[in-house]
């Protein structure tokens, strides 16, 4: 007799009978596989949330956080014309202007792209949308994007040196971390390709965090800004330098937090990783 909630297949393996487990069209190719194995009066029911469940998802609040975002900041750029940018162009960069426009476009897709890229459910029953929708984020967003950076961080006034550096170490950690996940795939080692995408994700995202502490630390430092007082360029560019910091320092924290939290929900359910679980066998 096998144990409750669970079914030997006729190769040893052990399948679970209760939990989130599909059938039919919203089915992984995995669980549908495994329920042609099962007699038709142990494979369990759609959950009635399933459906709900799918949507229930970061990808969501990232994709209209991204048309949102992209509404306000791109029309200054569609036009070309330097002098309507938000960012101060050095006359003596000649390269600047058209590698910030470069990195704009580029990072546009990468914003679009990375709401599919978190998506479980599309990850799940739509495994070559995910593979493409990513090679468009690595290929035509993060990658140039990144190497449009490396041109434009070095060069910026707007943080001075401290924004410098910030964007400049953030340009190399996007790139290292999409060459680590893009590698990591290749080799099939989709845990750990997950897992430098979703730091990847986090550093992208980044521009979109800089606006909010950027108005918190303008508060925070140079609160003269918001008044009547003078203010004074070396400390608002130093409130703008630490805003460009704590954009993708705290995103990445963040991530690593989710990450480990992710790695020990799964230790617990199912013990260190999948690869060293061993089948359970039945019991009379």
């Amino acid at each position: 007799m096998s144990r409750p909630g669970r079914v030997v297949g006729d190769r040893g393996g052990v399948f679970p009978t209760t939990g989130r487990w599909r059938t039919g069209m919203s089915a992984s190719p995995w669980e549908r596989r495994v329920n042609a194995l099962l007699p038709s009066s142990e494979v369990p029911p759609v959950s009635a949330t399933s459906t709900v469940r799918r949507f229930r998802t970061l990808a969501v609040p990232l994709a209209v956080l991204t048309v949102v975002f992209l509404v306000i900041s791109l029309p200054p750029y569609l036009g070309l014309d330097p002098a309507k940018a938000r960012l101060p162009v050095p006359e003596d960069v000649p390269w600047f202007y058209p590698a910030l426009v470069a990195h704009i476009g580029f990072g546009s897709i990468a914003l679009l792209t990375a709401a599919l890229q978190v998506w479980p459910w599309l990850r799940r029953t739509h495994p070559a949308v995910h593979r493409w929708s990513g090679r468009i984020y690595l290929g035509l967003g993060v990658i140039p994007g990144g190497v449009a950076v490396l041109a434009v961080a070095p060069f910026g006034q707007t943080g001075g040196p401290t924004g410098q550096v910030a964007n400049t170490m953030l340009a190399l950690l996007w790139l290292a971390t999409a060459v680590a996940g893009y590698r990591a795939a290749r080799a099939r080692r989709f845990g750990e390709h997950r897992e430098w995408m979703v730091r990847n994700v986090a550093l992208t995202f980044s521009i979109v965090a800089n606006r909010p502490w950027s108005m918190l630390c303008i508060a925070v430092f140079a609160p003269e800004v918001m008044g009547t007082g003078p203010v004074d360029p070396a400390v608002l560019a130093q409130a703008a330098g630490v805003s460009m910091w704590l954009s993708w320092v705290v995103n990445l924290l963040v991530a690593e937090y989710w990450l480990h939290r992710t790695r020990t929900r799964r230790g617990v359910r199912g013990g260190p990783t999948a690869k060293h679980r061993q089948p359970v066998p039945a019991t009379s």
